[in-house]
């Protein structure tokens, strides 16, 4: 499996077709409406639209009602679904669980083990913020080293100038990143996301893990 880079939060279907042209590998279009990124049904098939073969697409979602997930991935041909709640595994049979990403906001050693129960695509391992994601918040680098699940992908606070830190000191599948690569919430910045995509693709290489 190849390293993976998520730019997530998309608003713009621009901004989707220039991070898949730049080398990123999934494109993220937030459907929590509590979100800087929310993004309506008619607007996210646009952006999705815009989105290459090859490419994957992922719905995110918050505690939102497993029928209206389910209905989500058939509606708009989601590749996956990233869970960014307070889901619980019993209630999601309808999902297989190579189609699911679980979202693990890390605050300490036990809340990495409460997600021990689900066998997701990849874990995203977050940082603890107010919210649900997006904030620039750091994860805690060395309690992911020490007890991430692979397959995950690493998240919260990343940006161009980090990320080859974060990627050596955790060792992860894949990035994701929303707010390191803006000018404003839900804007993507063309510099900074090709700056992203190049420090993380180099970093990867470097550790062989790429």
């Amino acid at each position: 499996m190849s390293f993976l880079i998520k730019i997530c939060g998309v608003t713009r279907p621009e901004d989707a077709a220039f991070a898949a042209a730049a080398g990123a590998g999934a494109i993220g279009i937030n459907l929590w409406p509590g979100s800087k990124r929310f993004v309506e049904d008619a607007l996210a098939q646009e952006i999705l639209a815009a989105v290459p073969k090859g490419v994957l697409k992922i719905g995110v979602f918050v505690n939102a009602h497993p029928l209206v997930v389910t209905e989500s991935v058939v509606d708009m041909h989601l590749d996956l679904v990233q869970l960014h709640g307070d889901e619980k595994v019993g209630n999601w049979e309808e999902l297989r669980p190579e189609q699911i990403v679980r979202a693990v906001r890390v605050v300490d050693e036990a809340s990495m083990k409460d997600a021990l129960g689900w066998e997701p695509r990849f874990f995203i391992y977050d940082g603890a913020a107010a919210g649900y994601g997006g904030t620039g918040t750091q994860a805690p680098w060395p309690l992911i080293a020490e007890f991430a699940r692979h397959p995950f992908l690493l998240a919260g606070g990343l940006t161009a100038d980090n990320v080859a830190d974060g990627i050596a000191a955790t060792r992860p599948d894949g990035v994701d990143v929303a707010s390191g690569v803006e000018s404003a919430p839900g804007v993507k910045d063309k510099t900074k996301v090709r700056d992203f995509i190049t420090a993380a693709r180099a970093a990867a290489a470097k550790l062989g893990i790429g």
